[in-house]
Formats: structure tokens, sequence, C-alpha cells
């Protein structure tokens, strides 16, 4: 049931560097579906919540034998009081093989997937015609979600380092303001939001970034899984990504591309949160066209200087 995202690496133009920044969006081919009212609106840090509750009273061991709401319901428990991150790697693992193989949809369609307002570092990679970089993206974003308002950051230690971006659907929806960064690489300009320079490294939309978006390609893709006879993963296992611990699910389709996304995709789930935190997608042939892991992911309110290009603290 997995989402869906597309490519990365750079020639020498500028909104190549807005290209770099649309990441996490779909295949064209793939169907977008609305995500839950709440599925944006959290304000509770990802790990750090004062509301948590306290853990559910039926241990772990017997959550597979209760029904599927039940389970749904102690699996949002269990995340927001801290017990899946306090439980060691195999308990974890027997964990998700008891559950039922629809009580992880149902607990990410739930959400929130993500929050109303928030800023985050990713690392990520794509392949593009062909080629995968030596080097991955490590970026700082920060976004808010109505309006749809985006700043994002090459950092020093990445590929394409000292890029800037904006973008603000409230203002110009159809167009991306940004620079490559460098010495000579410091002349913003605009470029519209699908044009032939924003689709230079990547075949998504700014629009789609964020970590809701992983989630809401999940969800979309899982019909068409169920379809194809794949209602379970074929591997659950707990990994430590760029200092992440996640449950990370394969899925692997019979078929592969072009009916899906990608022949293979490995999901991370966030142990506090209902979203993923990592994904990575396989070609027909085995070969990784695309790695995206969330770092840190902080709730924030921005002000409007935050989306302002003449933000003193930018260089556009």
């Amino acid at each position: 049931m997995p989402h869906a995202r597309h490519r990365s690496s750079l020639p020498g133009t500028l909104l190549l560097a807005c290209a770099s920044l649309c990441f996490t969006a779909v295949h064209a081919q793939t169907p977008t579906i609305a995500l839950p009212a709440s599925a944006a609106t959290s304000n509770a840090a990802p790990a750090l919540d004062a509301r948590a509750p306290s853990p559910p009273t039926i241990p772990a061991s017997q959550a597979g034998t209760l029904a599927l709401d039940q389970q749904v319901r102690w699996l949002s428990r269990a995340a927001r009081s801290g017990l899946l991150a306090s439980m060691p790697d195999a308990e974890l693992v027997t964990l998700f093989e008891s559950l039922d193989p629809l009580t992880l949809p149902h607990y990410l369609r739930q959400g929130p997937n993500g929050y109303a307002s928030y800023e985050f570092t990713l690392v990520r990679r794509e392949r593009i015609r062909g080629v995968w970089p030596n080097r991955p993206d490590h970026m700082l974003v920060r976004l808010t979600r109505d309006p749809l308002r985006i700043y994002a950051k090459w950092l020093p230690d990445g590929a394409h380092a000292g890029q800037e971006l904006i973008y603000d659907d409230s203002k110009r929806p159809d167009q991306i303001y940004g620079h490559l960064g460098g010495v000579l690489g410091v002349v913003p300009m605009w470029a519209s939001l699908h044009g032939p320079l924003a689709r230079a490294q990547s075949n998504h939309s700014v629009r789609d970034l964020g970590v809701e978006y992983i989630t809401r390609q999940f969800l979309a893709e899982g019909q068409k899984f169920a379809d194809a006879g794949v209602t379970r993963p074929s591997r659950i296992e707990v990994k430590t990504i760029e200092g992440e611990r996640v449950v990370a699910f394969t899925y692997e389709t019979p078929i592969g591309q072009p009916e899906f996304y990608a022949k293979k995709e490995i999901l991370g789930l966030d142990l506090h949160r209902p979203y993923f935190r990592s994904a990575e997608s396989f070609d027909n042939d085995g070969n990784i066209f695309e790695s995206i892991v969330f770092q840190e992911i902080v709730p924030k309110t921005f002000d409007d200087l935050t989306f302002d290009p003449h933000n003193p603290d930018y260089r556009f």
C-alpha cells in the first residue's frame, strides 16, 4: 500500500533548485485523496506531548487479538503514550506482525498526519536521467498549510548548499521564487510551478512537500495493492535511519511499474505519530530511485516574514 514520489541531482540553472525541493510528490498517474480534516492541525510536538495519555492497559502481546477498531485505538494510544518508542526491536516486529493488515492504514487515516504549521529537516536523493547522486540534499523546510506557504534552504553539509526557495499559494499560486546560492548563484528569479525548469530535477510539485504526502499516497495506493493480492508487507523490521528509529514496512508488487509507482517500497513509520518518517522506492530492476528521511519535525508558528524574500536572514 505504498505512497509515491520521484527524482534529484543538479544541472546549473536557477529553478533547478525549485525542482530539487519538489520531492515527495506522486507520479502523474497516481490518484490523490483528501486527508481527514484533522490531518494537519496538531500543535503537539511529535514525541513530547504534555497531554500524552497513559499506556494502554492491554499488553502488546494481546493487541493482535482485539477487533480492528480496538487495534487502531490501541495503536494510537501506544504511540502517543511513548509505549511504542520504549519497546525493544523484536517486540515491535512481533506486535505489527500480529495486527490486522488494515490496522496500519486505518491508524494513518485517522491522523493527524502532520501539522498546520511546522519546521523540519530532511535528507533526500532522487535518480535523475539514470544517475543516482553521490551526495544527498540536506534541507531545512518551514511550511504552513492554510494558506500553503513554503520556505526551503539547502544546508551546508548536503548537495546544492545555499539554495533557497519560497512558495506562497496566497500570492502567486503558479510561481516559485528561488536562487542557486554560492558566490555566483545568488540571483533570485521567478519560475513557473510546473514549467520545464521546475521539473528539471524532479517529477514532483513543491505543493506536495511535507510528511502528509507520503501517508496520503500510501492510502491512495492501498486498494490497488489489495486488488493485486498484496494485503500485508513482505517484511517488517526496525531500523535507525539518519538517527531516526522507525518500524520499516516493505511492500512489493507482483507487477511493478508502470501500473504502480514502484516495484518495491520501504516505508518507515514514526513511533510517536501517525505518519511515515522515511521512504525508499525501487524500480522493476531492483534499483533504488528515490530516498527520503524526515529528521527533526517540530510544530511552529510563523509570521509573514518567514515567507518573505526580504527576510534579512535569507539571501534572496
